[in-house]
């Protein structure tokens, strides 16, 4: 099925009704609570939606789980309140949203990295659900959130803490960790469903967790038969996924199992991702391997002016549109091959690497173990000493940093800096920067932004090690929701196994300093997955760069890209300086870093550009659900 795929969630009461009248000139299915009144409105393929009922009680799964009705409808009947969805729901694997009708009440929750998310809104009255933001600002007649348009200009997906916040005026994003539950009086109130691992697992004990959970994930994707197809960049994560896919077609032999890879082929002769790739691919005989020719393969930022041309299949700004023309072709390529679904290594360095800030943790839990390890990579990495001891030294709470961030947020970088080596960040997150386009005000909302959630943000862990690999997990959830809205489009869903809950628990349950050491690349995962893949496989410890493509990129689409900044929406909207961002694009960039905001940047102002504008104006009687035109 190709076009956008979406639903809403209604309250089961009278209200939900009226709700149900102004969300269905959209909708091409629904589903109904026990009552009879709408409970699912939206617009789904045949198999996307798993209904299980036990007498009043529903419950659904939507989205990638191999469980059948009559499974789910056994759990349901096991079902005792509302408040009881978690426990009969132990066990489904996959990547879904997870809803219940049970007496009148609703709940609903996506999934803890963001990949599944929802949104809620005052349609008609009361609350009801979505899982894309942009479905209810049309019922509601929203407009964009300026405020955070600029934060976007930050980063896009959002960093957290801002990253539960809607772009949307009049809607509100449900928190990843948190399900919404409506009553039948159409209120709507959210509470917890899912808390972080405890990392204590020593690696070797949490080895056989990871690998059943990747096992079963990636069995969720080949379930249903057919042809599925996956990259096969040469790195560990694509790879391993490759070999786990195909083990799970030649187990269980579904009807018509076909696995198709594909690999793009970097621009730098240096990059060594293309050697590996074939080495994997001489070891699935049985697969359809595509490498498209380096002049069949689209550049970043090809075919920009498509995507303005057309109403944006994202429901807020991405990065994502760097790579559009590659992921149309990534979608031609797979789909006239029969794929259903393209598997993506996406999650696979958030879980299986170690990012600096453990160094924080580690040097206070551990100091003898954790300065043998410093001395090792500084001594590779050439990090100055002082630096990295002051970085160390730090004692900022979650808060305090925030406030700093918040503070510095307009710091002007050296031009030097970038090509300066520097000890990495030991802080709660990365320091990110305004880019040097934006204006004052756009720099003033988002340190309002910052500002107000250092007051009341909590950090996702307690130690920085594991709270980094949460917040990137996050990141990277929601950059692959965004990507799978553009393919999915296309008739081509995406997956990322290392994404799917299970698989989050089972990885971040592992010790931070032991998820990776010195001297051996991800280790967890290359122990998870031997046997599977082969051994010489495993034994890869470089990983690609791609400066070039991005030089060779920018320079070839350079004066698509100024002219794209002609008569900027962003600019309109006071965010950003138009020639300041045409003096960045025409300026010299030894480093990829000086343009680092421009994705972000780019995605924003396309999005802008492709909204539809609504045909009325938002008033109280729109913002109760009266759809424009």
């Amino acid at each position: 099925m190709s076009g956008d795929v979406w639903f809403t969630v209604l309250p089961d009461g009278e209200s939900g009704v009226t709700a149900a009248r102004l969300l269905r000139p959209w909708a091409t299915a629904a589903i109904p609570h026990h009552s009879g009144r709408p409970w699912l409105l939206g617009s789904w393929p045949d198999g996307h939606v798993t209904v299980g009922a036990a007498g009043a009680r529903r419950v659904a799964v939507i989205g990638r789980c191999p469980v059948t009705v009559e499974a789910l409808s056994e759990r349901a009947g096991r079902l005792r309140d509302i408040g009881d969805v978690e426990r009969i729901a132990h066990g489904l694997t996959g990547s879904f949203h997870l809803l219940a009708s049970v007496d009148g009440s609703v709940r609903a929750r996506g999934s803890a990295s963001g990949v599944r998310r929802l949104f809620h809104a005052r349609v008609g009255g009361v609350a009801v659900a979505a899982d894309r933001a942009d479905r209810l600002a049309a019922v509601i007649g929203a407009a964009p959130d300026e405020q955070l348009l600029a934060a976007h200009l930050l980063a896009s997906p959002l960093p957290y803490p801002l990253d539960d916040r809607c772009v949307w005026q009049g809607v509100q994003a449900v928190p990843s960790f948190d399900c919404l539950l409506i009553d039948t009086d159409g209120q709507a109130r959210t509470q917890p469903w899912w808390t972080p691992p405890e990392p204590q697992r020593a690696w070797q004990e949490g080895v056989p967790a990871v690998r059943s959970a990747l096992t079963a994930a990636v069995d969720t994707c080949t379930a249903d038969g057919g042809t599925v197809s996956a990259d096969l960049s040469g790195g560990l994560d694509s790879t391993s996924l490759c070999f786990l896919a195909a083990r799970a077609q030649e187990r269980t032999r579904p009807p018509g199992a076909k696995l198709v890879t594909l690999r793009w082929q970097s621009l730098d002769p240096e990059n060594d991702d293309a050697a590996w790739a074939v080495r994997a691919a001489a070891r699935l005989p049985d697969s359809e391997h595509i490498v498209p020719a380096a002049d069949q393969w689209p550049f970043w930022y090809g075919d920009l002016a498509s995507l303005t041309g057309d109403a944006v299949p994202t429901d807020e700004p991405g990065p994502w549109v760097r790579d559009g023309a590659r992921m149309a072709e990534l979608c031609r390529l797979m789909t006239v091959r029969g794929s259903r679904l393209h598997l993506m290594g996406g999650g696979g360095d958030e879980l299986f690497s170690t990012f600096p800030p453990h160094l924080h943790d580690y040097v206070r839990r551990h100091p003898l173990a954790a300065w043998s390890r410093i001395r090792t990579q500084r001594t590779s990495q050439h990090w100055p000493l002082g630096q990295l001891l002051r970085q160390l030294a730090d004692r900022k709470t979650f808060g305090q940093w925030l406030t700093a961030w918040a503070e510095g947020l307009i710091a002007p970088q050296s031009p030097s800096t970038a090509l300066v080596r520097s000890a990495p960040p030991t802080a709660w997150g990365v320091d990110l920067r305004m880019p040097p386009w934006a204006t004052g005000d756009a720099a003033e909302a988002v340190r309002d932004l910052l500002r107000e959630a250092a007051a009341t943000a909590e950090p996702l862990a307690p130690e920085r090690g594991q709270h980094t690999a949460l917040a990137c997990v996050r990141t990277g959830g929601r950059g692959l929701r965004q990507l799978d809205q553009v393919t999915s489009r296309r008739g081509l869903g995406l997956a990322a196994p290392y994404l799917d809950d299970q698989v989050i628990e089972a990885a971040l349950a592992i010790r931070v300093a032991e998820r990776s050491t010195p001297g051996r690349y991800k280790p967890v995962l290359a122990e998870a997955v031997r046997g599977i893949a082969p051994d010489d496989v495993l034994r890869r410890n470089t990983k690609g760069e791609y400066s070039t493509d991005f030089h060779v990129s920018l320079r070839h689409h350079r004066s698509a890209l100024v002219e794209l900044f002609d008569g900027s929406r962003l600019a309109r909207a006071g965010l950003i300086d138009d020639a300041a961002v045409r003096a960045s694009l025409l300026g010299v960039h030894p480093t990829p870093e000086g343009l680092r905001s421009l994705s972000s940047s780019l995605g924003s102002e396309i999005w802008l550009r492709a909204r539809p504008a609504p045909t009325c104006l938002t008033s109280p009687a729109t913002t109760e659900g009266a759809p424009c035109a």
